[in-house]
């Protein structure tokens, strides 16, 4: 995906526009015949875990000059700032407000994404890096969240995010 200064979030559907939009599932690995609900409308990523996966690349690959990844590379629909998506729990609603402090969209989040074999198309090495297991054998993936829409409206670049959670 390559950044846009903004995007329109259609309600029980998705980003107008995105190959991944609608009401049933549209990813060709999970749609099943009698077409199941759509729970990945929106895909989530904090910057702060696309600088922590450009460091595992490069840690990875024992290069500290390997670029860095930039938002939407992963495929992300929506980049976040301060806000650690992958802890929140699901049906927890994050909530864009407008410049007058008005709701704007809502997303409710519905999972973890799964790192997937197309990662790697994104970046060699990337779906790796994505995983982290931590000393009590707890898993981490990095790949964001995924999401449907609640309230449709237009996302710009800078709006103010508020969680409330389930």
């Amino acid at each position: 995906q390559n950044p846009v200064p903004s995007i329109t979030l259609i309600p029980n559907h998705g980003v107008d526009g995105d190959c991944h939009a609608g009401q049933t599932t549209q990813h060709r690995v999970q749609a099943q015949p009698q077409r199941t609900p759509n729970l990945r409308q929106v895909h989530l990523v904090p910057v702060e875990t696309i600088r922590e996966l450009s460091g595992r690349l490069s840690a990875a690959a024992g290069a500290a000059n390997t670029k860095p990844l930039s938002a939407g590379e992963i495929g992300e629909n929506i980049t976040t700032e301060g806000v650690e998506l992958s802890t929140l729990p699901l049906g927890t609603e994050v909530r864009f407000l407008g410049e007058d402090g008005k709701e704007e969209a809502v997303v409710v989040l519905t999972g973890v994404r799964e790192p997937g074999p197309g990662m790697d198309k994104c970046r060699a090495g990337l779906r790796d890096v994505c995983v982290v297991r931590d000393g009590s054998r707890a898993v981490k993936r990095l790949a964001g969240v995924m999401g449907t829409v609640k309230k449709g409206g237009v996302l710009r670049l800078g709006m103010e995010i508020r969680i409330v959670k389930p």
